[in-house]
Parts: C-alpha cells; structure tokens; sequence
C-alpha cells in the first residue's frame, strides 16, 4: 500500500467517524428540543384546566431557606428543564407559596 493511499484511507475513516458522530448528536438535540417543546405543552394545558404540577420537596426545601439557585438547580435535575424554563417554574412554586 503506498503512502498516499494510507493518508487517504485514515482520512477517510476519520471523515466517516466524525460524520456518524455529528448525526449522532444532531439527533439527540433535535429530541431534546422536541421533549422541551412537549413540556411547554403540557404546561400550558395544566394551567388552563387549574391542575398544579406535582409538588418537588426537593426544590421546596431550597426555597424555604432562601436558596433561589439550588432550587432552580434541582428543578432543572428533576425535571430536565433549560435554565429559563426552571427560573420560571421555580418563581411560579415561589408565588404559590407565599
């Protein structure tokens, strides 16, 4: 096998790996942005209809001692929100119970 053929074949491979990855993770993102987009739905609907969202100890607890970021940390862990979505659902716990 000659020098160049080696160079294009470990070209090549690399080219193929790199693109199985890329549709790997264009995938990945794509359901991500679908779940979110799901969420969002849902959330809307139960408000409408007056159902709260099942109560999260966990982010109460954090808000009962007046850790704002912990409590948005563990909604986003729970529930797999983007950072916005989490501040708005950790005001929203907030507001209801004052």
């Amino acid at each position: 096998m000659d020098t160049w053929e080696a160079v294009l074949l470990v070209i090549a491979t690399i080219g193929s790996v790199a693109a199985a990855a890329g549709a790997w993770f264009q995938e990945r993102r794509s359901s991500a942005i679908q779940l979110a987009a799901i969420q969002r739905k849902l959330d809307l609907v139960m408000d409408h209809l007056g159902l709260a969202a099942p109560e999260q100890p966990e982010v109460v607890r954090h808000l009962e001692n007046g850790r704002m970021v912990e409590a948005v940390r563990a909604y986003r862990e729970q529930t797999g929100a983007s950072l916005l979505e989490a501040k708005q659902a950790v005001d929203r716990i907030a507001a209801e119970r004052r």
